[in-house]
């Protein structure tokens, strides 16, 4: 995602002493009321760690407390969030380390662009990467890298057009979508894999508006949730998509959240969980891309069903 955003960032950043004195008008910090997601927090997190940015996954504990997040120079950071009265107070950094492959050891370039994570009953962590595209588990948080499998058609995938997210259903079995489409198309690919087979192209995700896909989760439900960005100039718009996966596709798509242009930062990880009431939260982060007009947010929203 960083190099994507490369030519972009270089413009925000000439002129953002102009937005110093002159800044833009600000949305309203909630969603329409006739969409199924409302704004319940967002909390600006600050870590004084030279590691700390560029959050591109994201995954919480089934009840919403402990975290884990994956930068894209290949962090992993565990930690806790505090609420109070459904607003996010606090995000603390427990534990962080590098990424390390198979054989212990981290990796530098292109090999370290974490980009999606997810999480098992288990507590294995999944994370796929960009550029070096593949995905690693990890069976624990000290143990070093396990290859779940890999496929030779990722290799096809173009630069900056990876893997940029990984979920994983409740059965065990394996998705992953690029974030890059052909020039032209209206359907991103799908790959899927059963545990302990091997990974395929099952299907594609119908695209729309603009938007291209960056995070995924699936919930409690048994349900699929993907988060969307559209890159716009001057700031991001983001979308949460509900689906039911079947064998043969995606079915039931409906839109949970649509947001104006610039109400958030750029949305990248998503985790779906259920509260103590029974609802449905979506909590997502935000990837600053090691830039210094750019936040790293968490940002929380309700279903109002």
């Amino acid at each position: 995602m960083r190099r994507s955003l490369a030519v972009a960032a270089i413009g925000l950043l000439a002129i953002a002493p102009i937005f110093a004195f002159h800044p833009l008008p600000q949305p309203p910090d909630v969603a329409p009321s006739a969409q199924p997601a409302q704004h319940l927090s967002t909390h600006r997190w600050r870590h004084d760690a030279p590691w700390f940015g560029g959050f591109s996954g994201f995954e919480l504990s089934a009840d919403g407390r402990d975290f884990f997040a994956v930068t894209d120079r290949g962090f992993l950071a565990r930690g806790t969030l505090t609420r109070k009265n459904d607003q996010i107070t606090d995000a603390q950094v427990t534990t962080a380390k590098p990424l390390v492959d198979r054989f212990g050891e981290t990796r530098d370039g292109p090999y370290n662009d974490a980009e999606g994570l997810a999480l098992d009953h288990k507590g294995r962590l999944f994370v796929s990467f960009e550029f070096a595209d593949r995905i690693l588990r990890y069976n624990t948080w000290d143990s070093p890298a396990e290859w779940p499998s890999y496929t030779r058609a990722w290799r096809a995938l173009g630069s900056n057009k990876g893997l940029e997210l990984v979920a994983i259903d409740a059965q065990g079995t394996l998705f992953s979508i690029p974030e890059g489409v052909a020039r032209g198309a209206r359907e991103a690919l799908v790959y899927r894999r059963h545990e302990k087979g091997r990974w395929s192209q099952a299907f594609t995700l119908p695209l729309d508006e603009g938007y291209l896909p960056v995070g995924g989760d699936f919930g409690p439900d048994g349900q699929f949730y993907l988060l969307e960005r559209s890159f716009v100039w001057l700031g991001f718009r983001s979308r949460i998509r509900r689906m039911t996966v079947t064998d043969a596709g995606f079915e039931n798509i409906e839109t949970l959240l649509e947001t104006p242009h610039r109400h958030h930062g750029n949305l990248e990880g998503l985790s779906v969980w259920q509260d103590d009431t029974g609802r449905t939260r979506l909590t997502m982060i935000s990837d600053d891309n090691f830039l210094p007009i750019l936040h790293t947010d968490i940002v929380e929203y309700v279903l109002k069903d």
